[in-house]
């Protein structure tokens, strides 16, 4: 009911009385662009730098976008696709962390993971992160690349699986991006944490006005259109095994959701 009350206040009103949130419909990226102020990209790396090092040193149990969690939270769905596609390979997982930050979600769910018999969570990132990350961060399990490829290259055994969360919805071409990935034959596609429209409306690219108490900065962020986003899978070789609805919330019509896809055996 709250979400309901949320996305029926005009976006551009939301907006202007909360400082945060999701306004706009706009034609092209570059009209987007128009309308956001953009980021300070070191000033996160920061933030986010002395946040995970928090975390690595027992302080909080994760962080996301910076911010700092002291109680156990999981999405279980996601957790329970993992662990999934770990029991299929005799209790072990190596996956590609698409946009991973410093490693939020591993940590998220290190209490879990650290039970599979083998774990390789390889993050792919922005090479400032990626640097920080190989200096602070990584572990026998924990890895930091600049690509898929070059993860690919580096990867002794088998990848099994890639997670996109919240990654998607911040690309010019997302669909690019998707397509480099199944060109790969990557068995398993995780999507987690995207935002969709509702009442099969097409694609709607919004700019996000980030809350200052994570940091200021405002850019492009799409919401899909469900359909559409199936049917591509669905016509690029993958059979949809399950979705799940997650805890993000906008203030505009839709819904976050999650998706776990698997490679037709005959693609």
């Amino acid at each position: 009911m709250k979400t309901k009350i949320i996305q029926a206040i005009p976006d551009w009103m939301f907006v202007a009385l909360k400082g945060w949130g999701w306004k706009g419909a706009f034609d092209s990226w570059e009209a987007a662009q128009l309308r956001s102020n953009g980021y300070n990209a070191d000033n996160i790396l920061q933030k986010v730098l002395a946040a995970s090092l928090r975390v690595k040193e027992g302080d909080a149990l994760f962080e996301r976008d910076s911010v700092l969690f002291y109680e156990k939270e999981y999405c279980w769905e996601l957790l329970a696709a993992l662990m999934w596609i770990a029991a299929q390979h005799d209790g072990s997982l190596n996956i590609i962390d698409f946009g991973g930050s410093l490693g939020s979600t591993y940590y998220q769910n290190r209490s879990f993971l650290d039970s599979l018999k083998c774990l390789q969570w390889n993050i792919v990132e922005q090479p400032s992160f990626v640097q920080k990350g190989q200096q602070s961060f990584e572990n026998e399990s924990l890895r930091f690349y600049r690509s898929i490829d070059e993860c690919l290259r580096s990867s002794q055994k088998e990848l099994q699986a890639i997670l996109l969360s919240a990654v998607l919805q911040y690309l010019k071409r997302p669909y690019s991006l998707l397509m480099e990935i199944i060109e790969r034959k990557i068995r398993y596609i995780i999507v987690d944490r995207t935002g969709f429209t509702l009442h099969n409306r097409k694609d709607r690219l919004t700019v996000q006005m980030v809350h200052s108490r994570i940091y200021r900065g405002s850019y492009p962020c799409w919401f899909f259109n469900e359909m559409k986003f199936l049917r591509f899978f669905s016509e690029s070789g993958y059979v949809l095994r399950g979705d799940f609805l997650t805890s993000d919330v906008a203030n505009i019509p839709s819904v976050f959701k999650g998706f776990i896809f698997e490679l037709r055996s005959d693609a």
